[in-house]
């Protein structure tokens, strides 16, 4: 079974993404059972700060050794941060998908919108 934290919130189409902060923003990455059917991730192609995404369309790409999927945006909005740390070593998506390997921080457009997300356990239904 796969790794699915109470605390996210989750699309079908297996990103996650943290709850709202303080600042306004939100943390978003690829689940640990997108990770695992990915295989090793050999590559990622992120936003840069200040593009904006809409819900739902592809922000970025993660290449593993089997296949080039792409990240879609759970929630339309600004990216305000990327994660270098997986442009230097994206090894980190696959062995730690919830903490070093996040993707980008985003201030939603509508903060609303995160309510058309999955909770942990909506998600994990969609995973059995």
């Amino acid at each position: 079974m796969s790794n699915v934290p109470a605390e996210l919130l989750y699309t079908s189409d297996h990103e996650w993404v943290s709850a709202l902060t303080d600042e306004g923003t939100v943390r978003i990455g690829i689940t640990d059972h997108a990770q695992d059917a990915l295989g090793d991730v050999v590559y990622v192609d992120l936003p840069s700060e200040g593009d904006t995404v809409e819900a739902n369309d592809s922000f970025g790409e993660i290449e593993s050794t089997k296949s080039v999927s792409d990240v879609l945006a759970p929630v339309a909005g600004e990216v305000v941060a990327v994660n270098e740390a997986v442009n230097d070593d994206s090894s980190l998506v696959n062995s730690d998908p919830y903490g070093e390997g996040w993707l980008v921080e985003l201030r939603p457009a509508n903060a609303d919108d995160l309510s058309g997300l999955l909770s942990a356990e909506a998600y994990k239904a969609e995973l059995d």
